[in-house]
């Protein structure tokens, strides 16, 4: 996933961590800093609503955007997301094809709530 997001989104930097063990020191540690951020729901020993609340309270992320990622993408999931504070949410697996347009609409803020009906 790593070398198809740089090859095909133009990319110099993509940071994909396998869990989230120490997941808040790891993005700390990052250079540059994350444009924007994307969390599983579902990477052990932490879950995404508790990786946002970690980065919510750290200043220098506060305002970066988070995206969940989830294989749940039903109304009420998205509902839980929005409540909890996240920026966007994608479902998975990720559509390779309309990842980069995601990806743009975020990085100029505008909201992606990819949602089933």
């Amino acid at each position: 996933m790593n070398m198809t997001l740089k090859a095909r989104m133009g990319l110099s930097e993509v940071h994909i961590f396998e869990d989230s063990e120490n997941f808040l020191e790891r993005v700390k540690a990052l250079s540059p800093q994350p444009q924007v951020v994307f969390l599983d729901i579902h990477v052990p020993p932490y879950d995404g609503f508790q990786m946002l609340e970690m980065l919510r309270q750290t200043e220098t992320f506060a305002d970066v955007p988070v995206i969940a990622l989830t294989a749940s993408v039903m109304n009420e999931e998205v509902d839980r997301l929005m409540s909890a504070g996240f920026d966007g949410c994608l479902g998975k697996p990720i559509d390779i094809d309309t990842f980069p347009e995601h990806f743009e609409a975020i990085i100029r803020n505008v909201p992606t709530w990819q949602i089933m009906s």
